[in-house]
């Protein structure tokens, strides 16, 4: 009986070997050299001139955590589809108690404000914060910003030069 499952053992010994000699092959044969350049972030061909300005905001992480939900939601609904005929009413129940959990927390998140970020979402925020009954005006709109203004050109530093303004 134990026989049929040696193979099975000698592959997942085999497999924890080749992953131990795998890291004590790196830790003894890689050149330990570490120079500024190495040491630097990079990204996509960019060496970052500055700092990020901010940390992501937890508003991105539960977007991330709604499309994960209905990944998990969708992983269910396609065994459900294939065996519908043999789960009857029992699977039909399971399928709608998991349904309603998934939207429960769908509801949850838009409530959380899961969906409302960027500029546009921070000015109407703190209007509402604020509690500003006069006419204020919008600090989002402004002639003086402009494509050029705003729209900071990455790379292209010092190999470009720069765009004339059109009149």
């Amino acid at each position: 009986m134990l026989g049929q499952y040696l193979p099975l053992l000698g592959l997942f010994l085999l497999a924890a070997l080749f992953a131990a000699g795998s890291f004590v092959a790196s830790g003894l044969l890689a050149p330990r050299r570490p120079t500024v350049p190495k040491l630097d972030p990079y990204e996509c061909g960019i060496v970052p001139s500055r700092e990020t300005p901010e940390r992501f905001p937890v508003r991105f992480f539960l977007v991330a955590m709604i499309f994960i939900v209905f990944d998990v939601e969708i992983v269910l609904f396609y065994p459900y589809a294939v065996a519908r005929g043999g789960l009857g009413l029992f699977g039909l129940v399971a399928l709608l108690v998991f349904t309603f959990a998934v939207f429960e927390s769908f509801v949850y998140l838009i409530g959380a404000g899961a969906l409302e970020w960027g500029p546009a979402s921070r000015h109407r925020r703190s209007a509402v914060d604020a509690e500003a009954s006069a006419v204020v005006s919008d600090p989002m709109v402004s002639e003086t910003r402009t494509a050029r203004s705003t729209v900071r050109r990455v790379g292209l530093e010092g190999r470009l030069p720069e765009p004339q303004e059109v009149t």
